[in-house]
């Protein structure tokens, strides 16, 4: 039994090392330049490029620190954000109004205040509206 015992550990042993033997993979050496590529963030998204593009116009930067907010915090800010945020964000800037305001709703707000101005008696702009006072 013990001659039985020895050789099955025997062939159990040999077949582990030559089961890892038959595993490895061949190694090759690499260059230095590959393992700096290798080790190089991977590329970002084209919205992440636009929106750290944007980062970069002085008058946005002024606007910023004008605000408190430092650029470099902001850049930060942007390569934390996945791809699909950063194209959400893309989308979002893009369907903004550039600086236009709406003719109807200022028209409005000024009919609303001229109209309270005058039922508290303060302005007589409108023939149709009693006084309070």
């Amino acid at each position: 039994m013990n001659t039985a015992r020895r050789v099955l550990s025997s062939i159990l042993i040999a077949s582990l090392v030559f089961s890892g033997i038959a595993q490895a993979a061949p190694t090759a050496l690499i260059s230095t330049e590959q393992a700096a590529a290798a080790m190089q963030p991977a590329p970002r998204s084209e919205a992440h490029a636009r929106l750290q593009a944007a980062l970069d116009r002085d008058d946005l930067a002024t606007m910023l620190q004008a605000r408190g907010v430092s650029t470099d915090e902001l850049r930060a800010r942007v390569n934390a954000l996945t791809d699909a945020e950063a194209q959400q964000m893309l989308t979002q800037i893009d369907q903004a109004p550039a600086g236009s305001s709406d003719v109807v709703g200022v028209l409005f707000t000024i009919f609303i205040i001229l109209l309270v101005t005058d039922i508290l008696g303060l302005t007589k702009v409108f023939p149709f509206t009693r006084s309070v006072r």
